[in-house]
């Protein structure tokens, strides 16, 4: 039989009896309205309430032999309580098959069923329903109060409730009858609660992932020629990568760059690709990550660069960083596409940038990839960000003539998900995953006539904006 001190109502508004003691309104407890028919208990008038007690520890051990003992959650089931691989010999509460166990420490207000006797330590309350009460009903009623027992803890190094907290707590208590049926209810609803929640997180995932995937998608169409119309009176590529080769080979002649001693030349015979490297021809079309239009062409990094080499990383302090002068780009402030995040910048001074640390010089212009960390992100240096250095995370694609190649249809490209699919597979596996020069120069880049490079990238650049308020 149920144990209940008198919730009554008079005048619509509720009050409490307890004993012989005057009735006191209760209204400002009440969080809502029930019908006429439910009332308001406490949970200690219809719970039989035992509040956790650790036993000594050293009669905790492993085993069977003894009660099973839970200090918290820790083997909380779905529902029922998993057995614990601890016991103990010398027991101080227990909590009776058929009860709910409550969590009165870190973490406040979880919940399971116990079917079975146990004892319980200082982290556990054990509340067995009192008859009259469906187990099924105040199981889903108890786990909607876990943010008011989080709402009511209290400690600083960890949360807790007391057992006044646990005792006092009012809980709304329809007839058994209608108690079967809400429960009823609740075990048809639920799969699809459940099958809705696996849906909205999908959707979720979805939503969150939706405007990276589109920038993604953009990128790739822009450097298959999907992304603006082909103009058959551009200039082809060819034509752009053979004035790119007589630059070369110009300041070859004036000693300002080596010749690259495995030069490059891929080109098209019998609709499928060749390589010329060192005299010899090879059929490349097995690394070919997708087609292009006729009008493009296919080139490897280091065929448009002058240079493709690394930062240098100071070491045996040999500099001091400074909060002002010149500035030292590590490979968190290579940010992605074209830009470049100063934020928590280092600085060297004049002496350091033009002497121990000058081969790490950085000009307008110069394209940066991530080498090492978060390989395959990109920059782009501007006039306006010098005087730069950086360290050897960053490796410096400097190209023959940036007025041959829109360096920010480059940067497009090394940044579609294909050719950054086929960058980063190659990586270094070493203790720091990394990239090597060599795995920069020989990357693949399809070019397209320079007219169509500057189209793509004003359609790039008109789209991504509107990405970024999705």
């Amino acid at each position: 039989r149920i144990r209940q001190d008198s919730f009554k109502t008079t005048d619509n508004t509720p009050y409490e009896k307890i004993g012989d003691a005057k009735p006191v309104s209760v209204s400002d407890e009440l969080p809502f309205d029930i019908p006429d028919s439910w009332e308001w208990v406490r949970i200690k008038d219809v719970f039989e309430i035992e509040m956790g007690q650790s036993p000594a520890g050293s009669s905790v051990h492993d085993g069977s032999d003894g009660i099973e003992f839970h200090q918290g959650k820790i083997f909380f089931g779905e529902r029922f309580l998993e057995r614990s691989n601890q016991v103990t010999d010398s027991p101080t509460k227990y909590a009776k098959p058929g009860s709910i166990l409550l969590c009165v420490r870190a973490p406040v207000g979880k919940i399971n069923i116990t079917d079975r006797i146990i004892c319980i330590g200082r982290g556990l309350c054990s509340l067995k329903p009192l008859n009259g009460l469906s187990m099924e009903y105040v199981y889903y009623l108890l786990e909607t109060y876990e943010p008011l027992f989080v709402k009511q803890s209290t400690g600083t190094t960890f949360k807790a409730i007391t057992g006044e907290v646990v005792k006092n707590q009012l809980i709304p208590l329809p007839p058994l009858p209608e108690q079967k049926r809400i429960v009823e209810k609740l075990n048809s609803i639920m799969p699809l609660i459940s099958n809705y929640g696996v849906r909205f997180e999908t959707l979720q995932q979805f939503n969150n992932a939706f405007p990276d995937q589109l920038k993604k998608s953009i990128l790739q169409l822009a450097v298959q020629g999907k992304l603006v119309p082909q103009d058959p009176n551009d200039e082809p590529a060819s034509v752009l990568l053979q004035r790119i080769r007589v630059e070369k080979e110009r300041l070859i002649r004036e000693g300002k760059i080596k010749r690259d001693k495995n030069e490059s030349v891929i080109f098209r015979r019998d609709n499928s690709h060749y390589e010329k490297l060192n005299g010899i021809e090879r059929c490349i079309d097995n690394e070919m990550p997708f087609e292009i239009p006729d009008s493009w062409e296919w080139c490897r990094i280091k065929t448009i660069s002058t240079t493709v080499t690394k930062g240098t990383t100071p070491r045996g302090g040999n500099v001091s960083y400074l909060d002002k002068g010149v500035g030292f780009l590590r490979a968190e402030n290579v940010s992605g596409l074209c830009d470049l995040d100063k934020t928590n910048m280092n600085y060297i001074d004049n002496e350091t940038h033009n002497g121990y640390l000058k081969r790490s010089i950085l000009q307008a212009n110069d394209v940066l990839i991530t080498i090492a960390g978060t390989l395959g992100r990109t920059g782009l240096v501007r006039k306006e960000d010098l005087p730069l250095n950086t360290n050897q995370a960053v490796a410096i694609v400097r190209l023959v003539n940036s007025m041959n190649i829109n360096l920010r249809y480059l940067i497009y490209a090394l940044n579609s998900p294909e050719v950054q699919d086929k960058l980063t597979k190659q990586k270094k596996i070493t203790a720091i995953p990394n990239l090597t020069l060599e795995i920069i120069s020989d990357c693949l880049i399809p070019i397209p006539p320079v007219e169509e490079q500057h189209h793509i990238v004003a359609k790039v650049e008109e789209l991504l904006p509107i990405i970024k308020t999705l």
